[in-house]
């Protein structure tokens, strides 16, 4: 969809971008081949423009893009860049990044899986994560990136694309786990699962060293990521029913991965809620506050 971009150059614009479409100017080549003063004096410019974004993709120069973009447009570059991005879930032991930790961490790249775990092997997600060029995350400006940020000290640099804000653009509301039923996600026995659950999940494991809630939790957590690429891709689907491109660029669904972890039944009906509450979370109901964080 890059190539068929062009309001991330000045002068052009939205409006500008969906009269050049209209016009057959479909691409950055069809721009170039035309002759006369599409833009008046600006004409010169936006062809020099034109030809450094050339440039700039060719050299996987993702940076000059993401800064001339808005980040609601972000999805634009998904579709080139897919082979180098890669879908986050961060969980935690509390909402709050000031006073709590990470507790888990998955990232998938769409064919492998790696999962970071508190007191093991955290720290390797700091070096892990660089191989990538765009981060994925469903609610990650509130979530995600402010405890990495925080408890890690990480500010990831590549540009992340928060699928909470493209989803509801596109109609797809009521949480990750809403618009996963929308678009036909099982996650079998863990479907009735929520951010709570995870907190109590933890409590289990740190309490009890109970390595069947470690392994609930990771695999909760490895479906998290694993299905930001299913919803991903929809939403980058129904972005294109605004332009040209609907039936020519559309998106193949991908396939749902084996996931490397199993999920105990017996640990997930005997989590203790309760005990959530006695380390803090008295003041208010715990799903209000997932929901209202």
């Amino acid at each position: 969809m890059l190539r068929n971009t062009f309001c991330h150059i000045h002068g052009v614009g939205v409006k500008g971008e969906q009269s050049l479409w209209k016009e057959g100017i479909m691409t950055w080549d069809d721009l170039l081949k035309c002759e006369g003063n599409l833009f008046g004096r600006k004409t010169e410019r936006i062809r020099e423009a034109i030809k450094e974004s050339q440039d700039r993709l060719q050299n996987g120069n993702l940076a000059y893009f993401a800064e001339r973009l808005p980040d609601s447009q972000y999805w634009r570059f998904f579709s080139e860049f897919r082979g180098s991005t890669a879908y986050l879930n961060v969980e935690t032991s509390s909402l709050d990044p000031w006073l709590q930790y990470i507790t888990v961490m998955t990232l998938y790249d769409g064919k492998d899986l790696s999962s970071y775990v508190y007191g093991k092997n955290l720290n390797d997600f700091m070096e892990d994560v660089k191989k990538y060029s765009v981060l994925i995350t469903y609610n990650g400006k509130r979530l995600d990136l402010p405890f990495l940020r925080i408890f890690m000290g990480l500010e990831p640099s590549q540009p992340h694309i928060d699928l909470r804000y493209l989803l509801n653009s596109v109609g797809l509301k009521g949480g990750l786990k809403g618009c996963e039923e929308t678009i036909g996600i099982d996650r079998g026995d863990l479907k009735d699962l929520d951010g709570c659950s995870a907190l109590a999940l933890w409590a289990e494991y740190e309490k009890n060293h109970n390595k069947k809630a470690l392994e609930t939790l990771l695999s909760y957590s490895a479906y998290d990521a694993v299905s930001l690429e299913s919803l991903m891709v929809h939403g980058y689907n129904l972005k294109l029913k605004d332009t040209p491109f609907e039936e020519s660029h559309r998106l193949t669904s991908p396939e749902f991965p084996k996931i490397p972890f199993k999920a105990d039944l017996d640990t997930i009906l005997d989590l203790d809620y309760y005990s959530l509450y006695e380390r803090g979370y008295r003041s208010r109901s715990i799903t209000q506050w997932i929901y209202s964080y």
